[in-house]
């Protein structure tokens, strides 16, 4: 493991130390501190801590930018607390340890009304049960008898599980106290265990990681996601949230967000990414310092550098279209001369320079366009062109599109090849479509490597130390 990546990594597992500490202390009135407290558990579909910025405070994920949303639209300063796993955030939500819980927690009668109150389901979670694909399918509860079936250490899984009728030989669970969802989908892609049991929207992520897990068996019915009060809760404060959610339900803002991390997931077919992953092997090392310093220079990730390059020529310097592009990150004729290239084969040269001007087209979007939406619009403009990319987010207002939104824009660039459309713009005609199909596998293709390579931290700027006044002369300097 490099250094700077170990070091990365013992930041972010302080920083959890420190807020799993608070879990114990009782909060003040929402009302008092103006903070709205949460209790959330780190994973795929709540939150990824420092996500987005390599240890900083800000995070990602699906259920973290949800309850974000909610702080700002009532006004209040987000703390995140994490806890450990399910049991463990309802424990401390009993105590008094935060307002709410948002750690992707099922709401079923079974739950008490009296210990804890929930809000409107939002999202519907199956379970099922993963096994590596060279294995013969298990199709029925029936056929675990006997099998040892491994979970997350006291996750609801567990429970799940637990609740099956009874069976000769029983199933066997075996908890893992050490392992996230994602460890357990690995080691089953590895064949180091047979059965996991795991939610389906971590299924179709885990897929695009190791393609060959298959699910063949569902357990019990798909379950409610909602956010969870105490029992004692200010009725305030679940009002707002139940409101919140209300909206964004009918806005269409849930579905956006829905999109933005799990829309496009199940694109590639299971051969695109066995080769990709195959050629992260064999090809990504080879350029990976290109890629590295292409980062240094326009502070993108190099990961997604690396996607976007994969996606043009699948890392093939000497790649060429029959449209007149060439190169590793495909660059036309005009694009490479305007920015300074005198050999487009050359890889060190091309990914400088598509790299150079990925960051180009994104600072010229509109300043309402925000992240990730304005990478994705950027991605899409570098495959269309800029002037393309203006003209339909120029036609977006006309078909009740909001042109801020990746989401929507989706549906709006196809459009750029109907003559309806792009009779009306200078920019001309388009294939859109095609420039929407691009974005969605580089953003697949991104989320692999985020998974499989570190990120990249470069060295700080060696700074001379200058001579003091008094200091002794005629030093050797070298």
């Amino acid at each position: 493991m490099r250094p700077q990546v170990f070091r990365w990594l013992l930041v972010a597992l302080l920083a959890l130390v420190l807020v799993y500490a608070c879990a114990d202390r009782k909060v003040a009135s929402w009302r008092e501190s103006n903070e709205l407290v949460v209790l959330t558990s780190p994973g795929p579909l709540t939150y990824t801590p420092g996500a987005q910025d390599n240890g900083g405070e800000a995070g990602a994920g699906f259920e973290y930018d949800l309850v974000s949303l909610f702080a700002e639209e009532a006004g209040l300063k987000l703390k995140l607390v994490s806890v450990g796993n399910y049991r463990e955030v309802a424990q401390a939500l009993k105590r008094g340890a935060g307002h709410m819980a948002a750690a992707w927690l099922v709401w079923h009668p079974g739950v008490a009304n009296s210990e804890f109150q929930a809000t409107t389901p939002f999202f519907q979670s199956s379970h099922l049960l993963v096994q590596h694909e060279a294995s013969l399918p298990i199709t029925s509860t029936e056929q675990l008898a006997g099998r040892t079936v491994h979970v997350v250490a006291r996750s609801r899984h567990a429970d799940l599980l637990a609740g099956l009728p009874a069976l000769n030989p029983p199933v066997t669970v075996q908890e893992h106290p050490e392992w996230s969802d994602l460890d357990l989908l690995q080691a089953v892609a590895e064949q180091r265990i047979e059965l996991a049991l795991t939610d389906g929207p971590i299924l179709d992520i885990a897929q695009n990681y190791y393609p060959q897990l298959s699910a063949t068996l569902q357990i019990g019915e798909p379950q409610p996601i909602a956010w969870l009060f105490p029992g004692d809760a200010d009725p305030e404060l679940v009002a707002k949230a139940e409101a919140f959610l209300g909206r964004v339900h009918k806005d269409g803002t849930l579905v956006r967000l829905k999109d933005r991390y799990f829309g496009h997931v199940r694109r590639l077919k299971q051969f695109d990414v066995v080769q990709f992953l195959e050629r992260t092997r064999s090809l990504l090392p080879d350029f990976r310092t290109q890629f590295e310093s292409a980062q240094a220079r326009t502070g993108i990730d190099w990961r997604l550098i690396a996607a976007l390059a994969y996606q043009e020529s699948q890392w093939d310097p000497m790649a060429t279209s029959p449209t007149g592009v060439r190169g590793m990150m495909m660059l036309t004729e005009e694009t490479a001369d305007r920015l300074g290239v005198s050999n487009r084969l050359d890889p060190k040269q091309s990914i400088s320079a598509g790299a150079r001007y990925l960051a180009d087209i994104r600072d010229q979007l509109p300043e309402t366009v925000k992240e990730p939406d304005r990478t994705w619009m950027a991605l899409a403009a570098y495959n269309l062109g800029l002037g393309h990319m203006k003209g339909g987010l120029a036609i977006a207002p006309s078909t009740e599109a909001d042109p801020d939104s990746w989401f929507e824009m989706k549906r709006v660039l196809p459009l750029l090849s109907r003559p309806e459309y792009y009779r009306r713009l200078k920019s001309g005609r388009a294939r859109g479509g095609e420039a929407v199909i691009m974005v969605e596998n580089i953003r697949i293709f991104y989320d692999i490597l985020t998974r499989h390579e570190p990120p990249y931290i470069p060295p700080k700027p060696v700074v001379e130390r200058k001579e003091k006044k008094g200091d002794k002369k005629g030093k050797k300097r070298h």
